[in-house]
């Protein structure tokens, strides 16, 4: 196996196959007019998603809940670091009415932590996903939920609501994972996502960066643990900085790197395996119905 990728000098400049094509074709000018007109929020806009126009092309969009303010200061994350706002007891019914006015196929739902919170958000989760259900019936939704720090009457909350896909990030292999995530655990996560499977949940996600300075074993070993706790989907993309604050990008990983945990990925035994540069945790998210 490689292990010389933490040992990699720091790349210069972005490789050719991190060029972004700007979103074109009609469904995408379509939704762009409706989320300008109503002022509606997703991540897909405000994160500057790569591929949003493909991914709005088929009907799927990423929301935001529990404001813009995170409890965590992870080293790779874009979202501000602080004490949070009040939680607004309307946002359900106005992400449920975003999907309605946007005709949104397949709705991929996620928040900040909210650590200063006793139930962490998981009211408002579940409120959220009860409102997107009555108000678009045949919606399907993901749910991209942080770790609740491990409470289980938490995790509940989302597991009682049914959401088609629940997926929780690992976002690193576990030797990075105090480095890159500082208040998240390894070992919790895996647990996190154990329990929903043990719950019941159909369809298990999680996704991980790579670039941060890991090693090729790292990135199987991190694989072969999320197969033990019977993950079905994976998510594999490049990271990169968001600003200068931020984790510097050790490497860019080749498409035929990228290519290669697929396979390893698939090999084991994964129900999806999406892995690529531009790769974003919510990306083709509809496929993982199938």
């Amino acid at each position: 196996m490689n292990n010389d990728v933490a040992a990699a000098a720091p790349p210069k400049g972005k490789p050719k196959w991190l060029r972004v094509k700007l979103p074109t074709g009609k469904k995408y000018t379509e939704l762009r007019g409706l989320v300008d007109k109503y002022d509606l929020h997703t991540i897909c806009t405000s994160g500057s998603c790569p591929n949003m126009g493909e991914c709005w092309s088929e009907g799927t969009a990423t929301f935001m809940i529990l404001g813009n303010i995170c409890t965590r200061s992870c080293g790779f994350c874009g979202v501000k670091t602080g004490r949070p706002e009040t939680v607004d007891w309307e946002e359900p019914e106005k992400v449920a009415r975003s999907i309605k006015i946007m005709n949104i196929k397949h709705a991929v739902v996620t928040s900040v932590d909210r650590d200063d919170l006793a139930d962490g958000g998981s009211i408002i989760w579940a409120e959220t996903i009860q409102a997107i259900r009555r108000m678009n019936p045949n919606t399907t939704l993901e749910t991209l939920i942080p770790d609740f720090q491990g409470k289980k009457t938490n995790i509940d909350r989302i597991i009682a609501v049914k959401p088609e896909v629940v997926s929780h990030n690992m976002e690193t292999v576990k030797r990075l994972t105090r480095e890159v995530r500082i208040q998240a655990k390894y070992e919790q996560s895996l647990e996190v996502l154990k329990y929903l499977k043990d719950q019941g949940i159909n369809r298990t996600k999680s996704g991980i960066m790579l670039g941060l300075g890991e090693t090729e074993d790292e990135v199987i070993q991190v694989l072969k643990d999320l197969r033990e706790v019977n993950l079905d989907i994976v998510t594999i993309g490049q990271y990169l900085q968001p600003s200068k604050k931020h984790l510097p990008v050790k490497q860019f990983i080749t498409p035929d790197q990228f290519k290669k945990y697929e396979e390893i990925g698939l090999e084991m035994g994964f129900r999806h395996v999406e892995s690529g540069a531009l790769v974003r945790s919510s990306y083709k998210a509809q496929k993982h119905l199938l």
